[in-house]
C-alpha cells in the first residue's frame, strides 16, 4: 500500500473508530459481540472458515472499546487526499479526487443517525437515469456496521465485501439449526457443502444485482417524496418510530422495483433470499406479503405475490405521503401520531 493510501486508509478508519465509539454500545449484548467477532476477522485477514482464537477475540474487543474510550468526545477529521482537505460527509467531491487511484469513499447516516464511512477499492461505476453506482471489492476502511449497501446524494454505493460477508453469516446461522427456512431454500440453488468459496461468490455476484435493484428504487423512491422525508427521519432518531417509517420507505421501494424485477428475472434464489432478510419490523407491518410467499410455495404460482406487491406499492405510497402530511402539520412532536397512524394501517 502506497504512502498515499495508507494515509487516506488511516484517516478514514479515525473517522470510523470516532463513529463506533459514539454509536457501538447502542446494540444489544449478543449482537454487539456477533458484530465484534466478524469485525475482528475482517481486520486481522482471517478467512471466513477459520477457527478464531476466543482469547484473541476477548483481548482485541478490550483493546479496541480501549481506544473507543480515549476517542470519547473526539471530532471526525478531514479527509486529506493530494493536498486538498474535505469533510469527512463530503462525498461526491472526495469520490472525485480518489477515483482516479481507483478507489471508492463513502461517508453518509445510517438508521438511527449513525454516521457510516468506508473506503474500498473501486470494482467498476455504472450510470442509471442520472445517478451513479458504484461497486466496491475489497475495502481498506470500515466501521463496525458495515452495511452492504447505501444510496446518498444521487450515488449508490454498493459493497461486494460487505455482502459476502453478510451472506456468509446468514449461511452460518442457518447452519446452526438447519430448519426449513426461506435461507435453506436460498443456498439450496449453490453447492455450500462441496464448494462454499466458489458457492459464496455465486451467490454474492447474484444478489449484488438485487441490492442495486433496491438502491435503484431507494434513489427514485427519494426523488418522489423530497427532502422533506430527510428531515422527517432526523426528528425520529434511534425510535420505534424511525424504524416504522424507515421499513414503510422500504416496502415502497421493493413493491415498486426490486420484487417486481425479481418476478419477471423467475429468481428463485433470489426470491427465497429476499424472503430471508425479510424480518424485524418489516415483517411486521406487511404480514401478507409473507402469505402471499407461502402461497407461492405451496402452490408454486406468483399471482399471489404479484398481486400482493401491486397492492402493497399503492398502499405503501399512499401511507408515506400521509406520513409526511403528517409531519408538515404537526412537526417534531408528531412521533406518537406516526406509530400510531402506520400500526394502523399494517397491511
Amino acid at each position: 500500500m502506497s504512502l498515499k493510501l495508507e494515509a487516506l486508509r488511516a484517516t478514514v478508519q479515525h473517522n470510523c473508530h470516532v463513529a463506533d465509539a459514539r454509536h457501538a454500545g447502542e446494540n444489544g449484548l449478543c449482537v454487539y459481540l456477533l458484530k465484534m467477532r466478524e469485525y475482528y476477522r475482517w481486520e486481522q485477514g482471517h478467512s471466513f472458515r477459520a477457527v478464531l482464537s476466543k482469547n484473541a477475540v476477548a483481548d482485541w474487543i478490550t483493546e479496541r472499546e480501549q481506544l473507543w474510550d480515549r476517542l470519547e468526545g473526539a471530532s471526525f477529521e478531514p479527509v486529506r487526499f493530494d493536498g486538498q482537505d474535505f469533510e469527512p460527509f463530503d462525498t461526491a467531491r472526495i469520490n472525485e479526487a480518489v477515483g482516479a487511484d481507483g478507489l471508492v469513499y463513502s461517508g453518509g447516516i445510517g438508521r438511527q443517525a449513525k454516521p457510516h464511512f468506508f473506503l474500498g477499492c473501486l470494482e467498476r461505476r455504472e450510470e442509471h437515469d442520472g445517478f451513479t453506482v458504484l461497486v466496491s471489492a475489497r475495502e481498506y476502511a470500515r466501521d463496525l456496521t458495515a452495511p452492504p449497501a447505501m444510496s446518498l446524494d444521487g450515488m449508490i454505493f454498493v459493497r461486494r465485501e460487505s455482502l459476502r460477508r453478510m451472506i456468509w453469516e446468514k449461511v452460518e446461522e442457518w447452519r446452526w439449526n438447519r430448519r426449513e427456512t426461506p435461507m435453506r431454500r436460498a443456498i439450496a440453488y449453490y453447492d455450500f457443502d462441496r464448494d462454499p468459496d466458489r458457492a459464496l461468490d455465486e451467490m454474492t455476484e447474484n444478489e449484488l444485482e438485487t441490492l442495486i435493484l433496491h438502491e435503484v428504487g431507494e434513489v427514485r423512491v427519494g426523488r418522489e417524496l423530497g427532502g422533506d422525508w430527510e428531515s422527517l427521519l432526523a426528528t425520529l432518531p434511534r425510535s420505534r418510530a424511525e424504524l416504522m417509517v424507515r421499513a414503510v420507505r422500504d416496502h415502497l421501494v421493493d413493491c415498486a422495483s426490486a420484487l417486481p424485477a425479481l418476478f419477471k428475472a423467475l429468481d428463485p434464489s433470489s426470491l427465497h433470499f429476499y424472503f430471508a432478510n425479510l424480518g424485524g419490523m418489516r415483517k411486521e407491518l406487511f404480514p401478507t406479503l409473507r402469505d402471499a410467499y407461502d402461497r407461492w410455495l405451496a402452490e408454486d404460482d406468483l399471482s399471489a405475490l404479484d398481486e400482493t406487491t401491486r397492492r402493497g406499492a399503492e398502499h405503501w405510497h399512499s401511507l408515506a405521503e400521509r406520513i409526511l402530511d403528517l409531519h408538515r402539520r404537526e412537526g417534531p412532536g408528531c412521533m406518537q401520531a406516526i406509530e400510531e397512524l402506520i400500526g394502523a394501517n399494517r397491511l
